[in-house]
């Protein structure tokens, strides 16, 4: 089994990535970085981590680095702002979905837990996994923050996962919860979304 795994700088998707190669998976890393609406700090911190998982599984892990700050400033441009997370999700998903299809992948990871911030509530999951054809696999859907935690430390991701780094900045002060799909297809409208997973393919750093 073959899967694009998202994974940042943060806490959860490194975790989440190590689950599935526990199961076997071969892992297509992908890292959407933020720049200029995070530091370098934060990517850095995922290659690390991404070194670190591979240590520990034994496997290599292609990767791809996807510049995403312009399809921000796209976003944040042209839609409602309380919409920003949502529509930027469905971007990841759709490059993520790409970039499966050409390495040949049947799946997309994340690090996404029910409930945890505003992008991951159960209508922001459905909205924005509707963007994609392929499944969307969650192996922390049900667990909460402290068992997640427990698992990085347990595998030695915990400290550099915490280590200083800009979280991302372009993040409204009010994100929408309810992102009904009709209002999200609405303002997709008004920008070029396929021109847009195409800057992105073309930008990305592969190794």
């Amino acid at each position: 089994m073959k899967v694009v795994s998202l994974v940042s700088g943060g806490i959860d998707s490194p975790v989440a990535t190590h689950l599935l190669l526990k199961k076997g998976a071969d892992i297509v890393a992908v890292h959407f970085d933020n720049q200029p609406f995070t530091d370098d700090k934060q990517l850095n911190k995922t290659l690390e981590l991404i070194k670190t998982l591979e240590s520990i599984s034994g496997k290599k892990m292609k990767k791809y680095v996807i510049p995403h700050g312009p399809t921000q400033t796209i976003i944040a441009r042209n839609a409602h702002r309380r919409y920003q997370c949502v529509l930027c999700r469905r971007m990841m998903y759709r490059i993520a979905e790409r970039i499966a299809r050409e390495e040949g992948a049947t799946a997309i990871a994340t690090g996404e837990s029910l409930g945890q911030v505003a992008s991951q509530t159960l209508t922001n999951l459905r909205t924005e996994e509707q963007s994609i054809q392929i499944p969307v696999l969650r192996p922390f859907i049900g667990l909460d923050k402290v068992e997640i935690e427990r698992i990085a430390k347990d595998i030695g991701t915990f400290e550099l996962s915490i280590s200083p780094g800009l979280c991302c900045t372009i993040v409204p002060d009010k994100p929408s919860t309810e992102a009904r799909l009709k209002v999200i297809l609405e303002e997709e409208e008004k920008m070029d979304i396929e021109s847009l997973v195409d800057e992105a393919i073309k930008g990305a750093e592969v190794e």
